[in-house]
């Protein structure tokens, strides 16, 4: 396991089932995605660039894409979501599409590989 892995293994659920299965989307995506920490949280990097962070809080689940152009991108798709510049709010019972996610690291991924 990695530091994201056991990050996310600390969590109750549902919010842990949830935010694993983002991962593991992410890294489907981007194979190449290493375990690491920014910004204080779990996240996934490529080429030691943060491609894609998560959080638990008390009251949703987050990820951080890194990028406001790339949150800004997704946002026609996430209607009924939480978005500010950097995060994307979300709760297990009203999870991120699965399309998004994707489209979300590969936005990130093309502006960490031009």
């Amino acid at each position: 396991m990695g530091t994201v892995d056991d990050a996310l293994a600390e969590l109750p659920e549902p919010g842990r089932s949830c935010l694993q299965h983002i991962v593991a989307m992410a890294r489907s995506v981007a194979p190449e995605a290493t375990d690491g920490v920014s910004y204080g949280m779990p996240a996934l990097k490529l080429d030691g660039k943060p491609l894609m962070g998560v959080a638990a809080a008390a009251r949703h689940l987050s990820i951080f894409p890194f990028s406001p152009a790339v949150v800004e991108a997704v946002a026609g798709s996430l209607d009924g979501y939480s978005l500010s510049k950097g995060t994307i709010r979300f709760t297990a019972e009203q999870p991120l599409p699965d399309e998004v996610v994707e489209e979300i690291v590969r936005r990130r991924m093309a502006e960490i590989r031009p």
